[in-house]
């Protein structure tokens, strides 16, 4: 775990705007069956591996594209770790939402080969021993889960968001396909249309972002409330995800993952459901993120 700032990385959630809260006032008591075990919809939300620009200092100064670095070789295999782990612990992810921006996609492609292993019980040192089946898992781009788009998190921003061009004219990541190459082959699903339509304008709010955080993770639980879903994105959504809960998020290390859980009582052909409270299950230290005590 990285030293940690007094400050809390996330201290400024609106409790009026609490998505996860959002869920648990929909949800009805009326329509559960005692008599009938639910079914219980896991959402892991986990930040990307460790990058380049934070390994190698001078690596911006010369590098293409400094507003959106790579993953480490060690950051790789951070992502195959932990994506082993969850493989072994048996939580049967089927559905992966990525940011588009490199270090997710690439910390997406060591998961998704780890989630694929075809024999649970082989420990490869790396993805590329692996052998896997491409239809365990399925993924594709989520915009809402890109980066914090402002200065605070992005150092370096392309010379077109400086001079004020709109957000779909700046190359903030790699054309898609390019993207989409990178994970295992047959896991990529292109039919899958992103919940936030484009990558959010430069210059967003912090306070913004939050909420974009918190109503993107919502959305794609509720797309695919008969999975169990996996989302990979930066420090600051995986913040979002347990500070929904009223805790104050100190530290969110590399690899770090949330681990949120609810029960589904029931569906109907119209695609409703009924469900019920989400329930923070994810440990403050072990999961490499740190927080703290209830907000006041």
């Amino acid at each position: 775990m990285d030293p940690v700032d007094p400050t809390p990385v996330i201290s400024d959630m609106e409790e009026e705007s609490t998505a996860f809260g959002a869920v648990r006032e929909e949800s009805s008591s009326d329509e559960v069956n005692p008599a009938e075990r639910p079914y219980m919809q896991n959402l892991f939300v986990m930040r990307h591996g460790e990058r380049m620009d934070d390994a190698d200092e001078v690596w911006a100064e010369t590098a293409p594209r400094p507003w959106d670095p790579p993953l480490t070789e060690k950051g790789k295999y951070q992502a195959f770790v932990v994506g082993k782990r969850l493989k072994r612990e048996g939580w049967n992810i089927t559905r992966v939402l990525v940011s588009p921006f490199l270090r997710c996609v690439q910390t997406a492609a060591e998961v998704i080969t780890a989630l694929c292993l075809v024999d649970s019980s082989s420990d490869p040192s790396s993805s590329r021993e692996a052998v896997i089946d491409p239809s365990r898992v399925k993924v594709s781009f989520e915009f809402g889960l890109s980066e914090l788009m402002n200065a605070r998190a992005i150092r370096r921003p392309p010379e077109a968001a400086t001079a004020g061009a709109s957000s779909g004219a700046i190359p903030w990541h790699l054309e898609l396909s390019e993207l989409a190459a990178m994970f295992p082959a047959g896991t990529f699903e292109p039919s899958v249309k992103s919940v936030w339509p484009q990558i959010p304008a430069w210059r967003e709010s912090t306070a913004d972002a939050h909420q974009r955080y918190a109503s993107t993770l919502l959305s794609v639980a509720n797309k695919f409330v008969r999975e169990n879903v996996l989302c990979i994105t930066h420090g600051q959504g995986v913040g979002v995800s347990v500070a929904e809960f009223q805790f104050l998020v100190y530290a969110v290390d590399y690899c770090a993952h949330s681990h949120v859980q609810r029960p589904i009582y029931s569906f109907s052909s119209d695609g409703s459901f009924s469900a019920g409270e989400w329930e923070l299950l994810t440990e403050s230290g072990p999961s490499g993120v740190l927080y703290g005590k209830f907000k006041d």
